[in-house]
């Protein structure tokens, strides 16, 4: 069965081969769709409407979802390096333990999304639009973070290492089980953050200043000042 009568008379997917294909044109305004472990390798979905659809344990390498209508959707496992998410809505959409790194969010809508257990290397989410979007056990080493709002966040085992955070707001945000080593903080705001339960690694003159008005603990203070030649006793 070819792609477009697939799409046409079923809503339940599973383990179809759609790697390359413009399927975008092809889905029924009737859905949502429910996609399970299909491979969607290079597909092209962009301005597609696919709103609550399911994406499960598929295959997502490299695939185009740019300008797509995702609210509501949920993705839950599988991924693939370089998805393309830029100008797509995703408002309470819902990504759990997806490998999705390096992929691109630039200008999308992402308010009250969430991210749980996701691989996010090298992920970029600058510019991207909206608030409340929640990760959780996610791994955004690398990641391009210029901008993003984590305001009043509670943000629990997050990796950030060697992320830019450059002109993020963190204020009262709390850090669970989080490191920031090696973090880009260049005008980040941390005003009334609680870093107690973040691994800073070193932090230069550069970052100190950002760190103006968030909680550190004992530790890390001294920690801190050692690296200044001072000794807490």
């Amino acid at each position: 069965m070819d792609a477009a009568r697939l799409l046409a008379d079923q809503r339940e997917i599973e383990g179809a081969d759609l790697a390359g294909l413009s399927l975008g044109g092809h889905l029924a305004e009737d859905g949502p769709y429910v996609f399970t472990e299909c491979d969607l390798t290079g597909a092209d979905l962009a301005g597609a409407s696919l709103v609550e659809a399911a994406f499960e344990g598929c295959v997502l390498e490299g695939a185009d979802f740019r300008r797509a209508d995702l609210d509501g959707a949920r993705f839950s496992g599988g991924g693939g390096a370089g998805l393309r998410f830029g100008g797509a809505d995703l408002v309470d959409a819902v990504f759990g333990d997806v490998d999705l790194s390096g992929a691109v969010f630039e200008s999308a809508l992402l308010t009250d999304a969430s991210f749980t257990g996701c691989r996010m290397i090298g992920a970029v989410l600058s510019t991207c639009r909206g608030t409340g979007y929640r990760f959780d056990g996610c791994n955004l080493t690398l990641a391009e973070l210029v901008g993003c709002s984590f305001r009043g966040l509670h943000l629990r085992g997050v990796r950030l290492d060697d992320a830019n955070l450059s002109g993020c707001d963190f204020t009262k945000a709390t850090f669970e089980d989080c490191r920031l080593i090696g973090a880009r903080t260049v005008e980040t705001v941390f005003a009334g953050a609680d870093l107690r339960g973040a691994d800073l690694g070193e932090v230069d003159d550069t970052r100190l200043r950002s760190l103006r008005g968030a909680v550190v603990s004992p530790v890390q203070a001294a920690a801190i000042l050692a690296l200044r030649g001072l000794t807490v006793n």
